[in-house]
């Protein structure tokens, strides 16, 4: 039963698209078990770049089954925009499975997540405003919509009916908006049945009796696992669990069936949207990270905060989710400096902490205790081992995968597709 992990182990964007799509071609099925397109992954395939939002990045490997879980939720316009566009590109999206029970995220769900962000000012979390949250916050009050009703008018009617009873009162008399009529939200959504019904699934099934066959399974986590609704830096999170934890309720497969659990790691690090970042930085550095590793949010559009690589964060990544393998990515970004930090540590009221504190108002006030490291002015873009990177850059590497408690088994050295080392076989 080989099923995978593959995750972000710090706060998303850090490069799980690559990683996801390198081991597409040899997996059988790829799964998104959480989000929404509030997540987004850039892969590169020869002079082809491609951003997916909701779709698994495994569409783009021919023989490879995309699946999207129920944990996932999904807003019907955005995934068959998504797929139009691949096919216009000449990709096949024909072999996607939508799970039944993954819940919708209704016109409602975005105009309560937009007109709530507004609302809190200075308070406000970072949200993408896509609807996000206020989706997966009725999935849990038990008033969301799924799928599956999408194909029976009345309860789909019922639902929308007992959703908008409250959501208008609120809309109306808190923030002085308009109504929103249930017939008009029924109308839209039964739009989407006859377009989604060739990929719709029960997923759940056909993934267990996948790996029952000893097919290989991919399980891909959206955001990171510090955004992770109960592990991460609450309440500046998502609203679902990207951790490894997720995956098995995600997609409706036990824990005992996951065999390999990859963490993919940045060479320095970098946040979207509000809440403490210890190793951010407002100079010079931080700039050249931004420019020379282009980070700007895949969906959000939004510049990246930049930061040196944070090895408490990447110990608390690996104690959370259990991992088994690091995969590094953008270790060429970091070509140029003459030294490069590493946060060892942080400083909290005159102490030296060395793992994640748990207390918010700590992690707050931490400070990032810094090592100093060598750094290599040769390109790395062209490596294809280990022992092709300058010495500097194996010490690098080195020295993160024994601050972060996995072996590092994968590096990468460029955008490319076929820009990455390989040192031990994820499969």
């Amino acid at each position: 039963m080989p099923a995978l992990v593959l995750l972000g182990a710090q706060w998303g964007d850090e490069g799980k698209g690559k990683a996801t799509d390198l081991l597409g071609g040899s997996v059988d099925y790829v799964v998104r078990y959480q989000g929404g397109n509030n997540a987004g992954h850039t892969v590169v395939v020869g002079d082809q770049k491609y951003a997916l939002h909701l779709l698994p990045s495994g569409i783009l490997s021919p023989g490879c089954t995309p699946v999207i879980g129920n944990g996932v939720v999904v807003d019907p316009s955005v995934l068959l925009s998504e797929l139009s566009g691949l096919n216009e590109r000449g990709v096949d999206t024909s072999k996607l499975l939508l799970s039944g029970n993954a819940h919708i995220i209704t016109p409602y769900n975005v105009t309560v997540d937009k007109v709530t962000e507004r609302f809190l000012g200075k308070r406000k979390i970072g949200t993408t405003g896509r609807g996000i949250g206020p989706t997966y916050a009725d999935k849990i009050n038990r008033v969301g919509i799924r799928v599956q009703d999408l194909y029976d008018e009345s309860i789909l009617t019922q639902k929308v009916e007992a959703a908008l009873d409250v959501k208008n009162q609120i809309l109306t008399k808190l923030y002085n908006r308009r109504a929103i009529a249930v017939d008009q939200v029924v109308e839209e959504l039964l739009g989407y049945a006859d377009k989604l019904a060739p990929y719709v699934a029960d997923t759940v099934l056909v993934l267990n009796q996948a790996l029952e066959e000893d097919k290989v399974v991919l399980f891909e986590g959206g955001q990171g696992t510090l955004l992770d609704i109960d592990h991460g830096t609450y309440p500046f999170v998502t609203s679902s669990n990207p951790t490894a934890g997720g995956a098995c309720t995600g997609a409706g497969v036990g824990p005992t069936k996951i065999s390999r659990v990859i963490g993919i790691l940045k060479a320095y690090t970098t946040r979207v949207g509000a809440g403490p970042f210890p190793t951010e930085l407002f100079d010079e550095d931080g700039e050249a990270l931004r420019r020379i590793g282009g980070e700007r949010g895949v969906t959000t559009g939004r510049d990246r905060r930049c930061g040196w690589f944070d090895a408490v964060i990447a110990r608390y990544a690996t104690r959370v989710n259990g991992l088994t393998d690091f995969f590094l990515t953008k270790l060429d970004v970091l070509t140029g400096w003459e030294q490069i930090p590493v946060c060892v540590a942080y400083e909290i009221d005159g102490k030296r902490v060395e793992e994640l504190p748990y207390s918010q108002t700590d992690f707050h006030h931490a400070k990032p205790v810094y090592e100093m490291l060598p750094g290599w002015n040769e390109d790395i873009s062209k490596a294809k081992s280990f022992a092709d990177l300058p010495k500097n850059a194996q010490s690098y590497v080195k020295a993160l995968e024994e601050m972060s408690g996995a072996p590092i088994s994968a590096i990468g050295v460029g955008p490319g597709r076929d820009e990455t080392i390989e040192i031990n076989s994820f499969l």
